[in-house]
């Protein structure tokens, strides 16, 4: 069974579980980003085979549902060959030590992090497993939002190709209390800043007031911050005054710095210095701005009916060097204006994480791609805006019986402006929010096809084996509608006649201890491609 079925199995060793799942993860990630790119994977009598060339080295693991994609999905130990021709298994450390040899040796590169931080990842998937509560224990009575709460800290076992998918920097005790795997809630702490030195934007006070902040000094304005961040890194500058813990309970989301407040139906994104998967998650100054402007101009883009956009009208900071991006919160708004009676808003990224079992999968995923593919094709070739459309960047609203009927975008800070595509910059805009083409591109393709699409059409295959082949050729149809419609553009005639999608690679970015923005991106096969 995979890791996640045997995860509801009662009695189950979440330590084994978690080193199973680690490896898994670590496996995949081989397969996407080193052998799939160089012809050394082959899928043999239910195996996925993969060879480590610079060791000389075959790695298997048993294989329950083969993925076009090359994201297959898998069971049981990884396991090597031996000089005796035989199969032993590797536990999650022991896999991770022959990926930094055969990546040492590939690149020229040496990563004394690695070992750590796999394990440390492995560690907290442990723990995260052995101290869940079963139910959540400060549940807001609303059946809707408590869905919704439970999506947002469902994903204990994180990304499924990124080799450290639940790294954080840090002591593990210092964010088991911030932990939204582990149902957590608590209150937002808050700043006293001087009006002199707060930087801002957008409504920031009125909208705070659904938080219930604590009442600032005079002359002063209240600024929320995550109580993590306060930890790590308390103020130092005098005329910033501490006011403490205050205002109504708030729920970390999947991004971990990212909270939200049910009660307020609104969300705090903060500044949170601890590096999760490959970024340290602090709000620089452009990214503030720049929520606040694209908010305004995303306005005025039209969308489809049945996709919303999660706003960020404002944000407020301290306009002093370094406390500018300790403290920088950004405020997106809720979901309650999105809902109609009945409906249900989830984390897509909940949704793939495990089988999805729908009564008819095909109507039920024409209905999903309806929404979602045409709004972000459109908006990129039309518009000229890139939304960073991955997992855990839609919530998906489903009605009575369980359908997909609306898609909200959110976090601005993926949305990119196709350079090429804007003869004149809109004002405000910062220019790091810019895309080249080639990068526009890439983060469609990727976050749209390969992360977001893939990752649901996997789930529903999972439910229902076979059936994924017919999945692809619906898209397909999506796919040739919308290019009809917009006269033929080349982006998506590339796609339609095989042209490679693409994978951002995680574990090659993570070895060369690269900022984010420079992760390189592999080919992926192409289920799009060719005639039917």
């Amino acid at each position: 069974m995979t890791s996640a079925q045997l995860r509801s199995r009662p009695g189950v060793d979440t330590s084994q579980l978690a080193d199973l799942a680690s490896a898994h993860t670590v496996f995949g990630c081989l397969m996407r980003e080193i052998a799939l790119p160089d012809g050394d994977a082959t899928v043999v009598g239910g195996d996925s085979r993969l060879l480590l060339r610079h060791l000389d080295v075959t790695l298997r693991c048993a294989v329950v549902r083969t993925s076009p994609l090359g994201a297959h999905r898998y069971a049981g130990p990884v396991q090597r060959s031996t000089d005796a021709g035989r199969w032993e298994d590797l536990d999650a450390a022991g896999l991770a030590g022959l990926v930094a040899a055969e990546l040492a040796a590939r690149t020229g590169q040496v990563n004394d992090e690695f070992l750590g931080q796999v394990q440390a990842s492995r560690d907290t998937v442990a723990r995260l497993l052995a101290e869940r509560p079963a139910q959540d224990p400060t549940p807001t009575g609303e059946p809707a939002i408590d869905a919704y709460v439970g999506s947002e800290q469902s994903l204990v076992f994180g990304h499924p190709h990124h080799p450290t998918p639940k790294w954080r920097s840090g002591d593990p005790d210092s964010w088991r209390a911030y932990a939204p795997e582990l149902r957590t809630v608590f209150r937002l702490h808050w700043l006293a800043v001087p009006d002199d030195l707060v930087a801002g934007a957008g409504p920031f006070d009125p909208l705070i007031t659904t938080l219930d902040p604590p009442r600032p000094p005079t002359g002063h304005r209240v600024l929320p911050v995550h109580p993590w961040q306060l930890s790590l890194i308390p103020p130092t500058d005098p005329r910033l005054r501490h006011l403490g813990a205050a205002g109504v309970p708030v729920r970390p989301t999947a991004s971990v710095r990212t909270l939200y407040a049910p009660d307020a139906d609104l969300f705090v994104k903060t500044s949170l210095h601890v590096r999760i998967t490959n970024c340290l998650r602090k709000n620089a100054r452009y990214e503030l701005t720049g929520a606040v402007a694209l908010t305004e101009l995303l306005a005025r883009v039209p969308m489809p009916a049945g996709v919303g956009l999660l706003a960020e009208p404002a944000y407020r900071t301290v306009d002093v060097p370094g406390a500018d991006e300790a403290y920088g919160t950004i405020l997106r708004t809720g979901l309650r204006p999105h809902l109609r009676p009945g409906d249900t808003p989830l984390l897509a990224a909940a949704l793939a994480a495990t089988p999805l079992a729908v009564p008819d999968p095909v109507a039920w995923w024409r209905a999903y791609l309806g929404l979602l593919a045409p709004a972000v094709l459109r908006s990129w070739l039309s518009h000229g805006v890139v939304h960073e459309a991955h997992l855990q960047n839609v919530v998906v609203v489903l009605d009575r019986e369980r359908r997909p009927v609306r898609m909200l975008l959110r976090d601005l800070e993926g949305v990119k402006l196709d350079t090429d595509r804007w003869a004149t910059w809109p004002d405000g805009v910062p220019p790091q929010v810019g895309y080249g083409p080639r990068d526009a591109r890439r983060r469609i393709v990727y976050c749209l096809f390969v992360n977001h699409l893939g990752g649901v059409c996997g789930a529903l295959a999972d439910a229902r084996p076979g059936i994924e082949p017919r999945l692809w050729q619906e898209l397909r149809t999506v796919v040739e509608a919308v290019a009809a419609d917009l006269g033929d553009p080349p982006e998506l005639r590339a796609l339609l006649s095989g042209e490679p999608l693409v994978a951002k690679a995680n574990l090659l970015v993570r070895w060369r201890r690269d900022a984010d923005r420079a992760a390189p991106f592999v080919p992926v096969p192409n289920p799009l491609g060719g005639s039917r």
